[in-house]
């Protein structure tokens, strides 16, 4: 437990976005399949960064530096237990966000966009894209990451072999699709041959097609403020860049549904947001 709460104190921004995660997914799945999926999301995500440190697989050979810290926070048979937990927050980002750019909205009022059809199975095209996207997060976090000896995250690895991308190997995003594909896949499945039978489908609340694409562009907007704050700034250029390659599309989806919904629908209120009971 003081490791744990070490582990708060070192890496606060970490929970924050956790925080944020159950705020957005509590009301959609209820507390126990949100639960579930973090419960996933961190033993698949350990269990591929366990992998990658002793076979490199499917990260590609990375070296975790645990002296520093090894007595400040936790750490689960050699990988940092925050690490691992980032997986939750950032593939339900990108799965969120995936959805935002494929599946049918329904525009509520002025900014309440929502999904047409919330307890509709997610269909394959919008789980293949939440991987791309959740790699596309990994472009502009590993390189900032793994200069966290100039800001406070400090230097937990190294990769034995410096890569391409300053500095991170190609393989390194390779794996991050794959474990992407592997904890939403694995939660889709789950959710639709059990949990949905237990819990009910998932329930719709104001605004929740624009809410995961938030905590997305959040992640991405931490993270470059980080790159520019130690002096990266062709590489915040590119993060830039990157982000707004991934994100426009979508913002300029949400200006059509937006566009294209009738004047009195987008000023009504919407008033069948509840949250399920759980």
């Amino acid at each position: 437990m003081r490791l744990l709460a070490g582990t708060v104190a070192l890496r606060p921004y970490v929970f924050v976005f956790l925080a944020v995660y159950l705020v957005l997914a509590v009301p959609a799945w209820g507390w126990r399949r949100s639960a579930a999926y973090g419960v996933l999301g961190y033993a698949l995500a350990w269990a591929a960064e366990y992998s990658s440190i002793h076979t490199g697989f499917p990260f590609g050979p990375y070296t975790y530096i645990s002296a520093p810290t090894l007595e400040k926070e936790l750490w689960v048979a050699g990988v940092p237990f925050m690490d691992s937990l980032s997986f939750v927050f950032l593939t339900f980002a990108g799965l969120q966000t995936a959805r935002l750019a494929l599946e049918p909205l329904a525009v509520r009022g002025a900014w309440d966009v929502r999904w047409a059809a919330p307890g509709a199975p997610v269909r394959w095209g919008t789980w293949l894209l939440a991987g791309l996207l959740t790699m596309g997060l990994d472009v502009v976090t590993d390189p900032a990451a793994l200069r966290g000896e100039r800001w406070f995250l400090g230097q937990i690895y190294f990769y034995p072999h410096k890569g391409l991308y300053w500095g991170v190997p190609l393989a390194n995003f390779a794996g991050w699709a794959l474990l992407s594909w592997t904890i939403t896949g694995a939660f889709l499945v789950l959710d639709g041959r059990v949990l949905r039978g237990k819990w009910g489908a998932w329930r719709s609340y104001p605004a929740d097609a624009l809410w995961g694409a938030g905590l997305f562009a959040g992640v991405l907007g931490f993270n470059l403020v980080v790159t520019f704050g130690i002096g990266e700034v062709a590489l915040g250029l590119m993060g830039c860049a990157w982000a707004g390659a991934m994100l426009a599309p979508i913002v300029a989806r949400v200006r059509r549904a937006r566009a294209l919904a009738p004047a009195a629908q987008v000023r009504a209120p919407a008033r069948d947001g509840q949250a399920p009971a759980d």
